[in-house]
């Protein structure tokens, strides 16, 4: 998918920007912007001239949330449609499987939180690396307002970020909160003023682009968001063996110590598209049952 309508996409100098676009809605999650969001995260990693992604919203919102009078082809809730049993696909959560898409990216995303981000647009973040926000930012987990859950897996992202009684508080009251209590909670890295919010998220994702390995960027994205889940650190210590005993025989290692050296920017050859490790498990992602 090239042609995109509810998002734009665009590279500049190794940066992707992922734009929600449908400004006259607040930018208002539909079943189309999924599909596009994750068309565009497809392009992102085959693409490896791609270092970092930024993801933000046209117009004064990030995203207000599910948009709660569809028609045609944006549908963001599942079908009304009866079902054999509710391991049935038409029973996934549309955010969720945007969730998972960010979530195995083999790249850097960064959120540039330009203004209000409600159920599905506080929740997409949830999988990005870095949250940056506004001043004129403000965050909801509102579902049981709505009379329903949270979606977009956020109940396995969001305690892992902030903690269990903080995410129990946001889910639980449903209440819309500003950009300052959502980093004192954890949930955001900095906030800045308006015109600051773009340049500073291009500036992380540059200091990531111009200094390290795009393979060794893709890995430690990986190992951190897995192997942090895992109940005994054996499991770090197995992937962490494997991965530092064949990343100190690639190309890329070879570069980075006579780059050091030589003291000169490095220039790494290994590619994302062909060069991460094929060992157990890089990285087997499980089926929707």
């Amino acid at each position: 998918m090239t042609d995109y309508t509810q998002i734009r996409y665009a590279i500049a100098d190794g940066i992707a920007t992922i734009t929600l676009n449908r400004p006259d809605k607040m930018n208002a999650f539909t079943g189309i912007m999924q599909q596009e969001m994750c068309a565009a995260f497809d392009a992102i990693d085959a693409d490896d001239a791609v270092r970092a992604v930024i993801v933000t919203g046209e117009g004064k919102a990030f995203c207000a949330g599910a948009d709660l009078t569809p028609d045609d082809g944006r549908q963001v809730f599942a079908s009304e449609d009866e079902v054999p049993d509710l391991a049935d696909e038409r029973v996934r959560d549309s955010g969720g499987r945007l969730t998972l898409r960010i979530f195995q990216c083999t790249k850097p995303v960064i959120a540039a939180v330009n203004g209000a981000a409600v159920g599905i647009g506080a929740t997409m973040q949830l999988a990005m690396d870095f949250r940056l926000a506004s001043e004129k930012a403000k965050y909801g987990f509102v579902f049981a307002r709505r009379g329903i859950v949270p979606e977009a897996a956020s109940s396995w992202f969001l305690p892992r970020l902030v903690g269990m009684q903080q995410a129990m508080e946001w889910c639980m009251t449903g209440r819309v909160f500003p950009a300052e209590e959502a980093l004192a909670g954890g949930l955001i890295r900095s906030i800045h003023a308006p015109d600051d919010l773009l340049p500073a998220a291009t500036a992380l994702a540059r200091e990531i682009a111009d200094n390290t390995a795009p393979v060794s960027v893709a890995m430690t994205r990986a190992m951190l968001w897995r192997l942090s889940a895992e109940e005994h650190p054996m499991m770090a210590h197995r992937i962490d063996s494997r991965a530092i005993f064949t990343r100190a025989r690639s190309a890329d290692a070879k570069e980075g110590i006579a780059s050091f050296l030589e003291k000169r920017e490095a220039a790494y050859p290994d590619k994302v598209s062909t060069d991460l490790p094929d060992f157990f498990p890089w990285w087997d992602e499980p089926d929707y049952k």
